[in-house]
C-alpha cells in the first residue's frame, strides 16, 4: 500500500489527490514561510510579499506535480506545459491577491487569516486545472 500511495506512477484520482495534498503542503509551507519572512523581517507590504512568495510556492508545486503527483502529461513539449502551468498560476495569483487584500482590507483580517482563505480557494482552481488542462 505504501509503494502505491508514494513510489509507483498512478492515474488514479484519489491517488493523484492525496500526493496533490501532501506536495501542496509542502508548497503552502515554501509560501506561506516566504510570506511571513518577507513581512516581518523584510518589512515588504503584505500583497508585494504574498506575490513574491506565492511564486516560490507554486514553483515548488510544479517540481512536485511534474515529479510526483500526475504521471501523465496532455504536451510532450516541456516549453507549452509550463506555459500552461505560468498561465494557471497566474489566475491563481489573482485569486490569491484578490482574496488576501479582500479580507485584509474590507474584513479586517491579519493578512495570514487571509491568506488561508486564499488558500483554500486557489487549491481547488489549482488541482482541477492541472488536473484537467496540464496532466490527464
Amino acid at each position: 500500500m505504501v509503494e502505491k500511495l508514494f513510489r509507483k506512477p498512478t492515474d488514479n484520482i484519489y491517488i493523484q489527490a492525496f500526493r496533490y495534498v501532501l506536495s501542496g503542503g509542502l508548497a503552502y509551507t515554501v509560501d506561506y514561510s516566504s510570506l511571513i519572512i518577507l513581512v516581518e523581517v523584510f518589512k515588504m507590504h503584505y500583497l508585494s510579499a504574498a506575490a513574491i512568495a506565492f511564486v516560490l510556492g507554486s514553483t515548488t508545486a510544479y517540481i512536485l506535480n511534474v515529479a510526483w503527483v500526475f504521471d501523465k502529461r496532455t504536451f510532450n513539449n516541456r516549453f507549452v506545459e509550463i506555459s500552461i502551468f505560468a498561465g494557471l498560476a497566474m489566475v491563481g495569483l489573482v485569486l490569491n491577491q484578490t482574496c488576501i487584500w479582500f479580507f485584509t482590507e474590507n474584513a479586517n483580517m491579519h493578512y495570514l487569516f487571509s491568506k488561508l482563505i486564499a488558500t483554500m480557494i486557489v487549491v481547488i482552481w489549482n488541482f482541477f486545472g492541472r488536473k484537467y488542462l496540464l496532466f490527464r
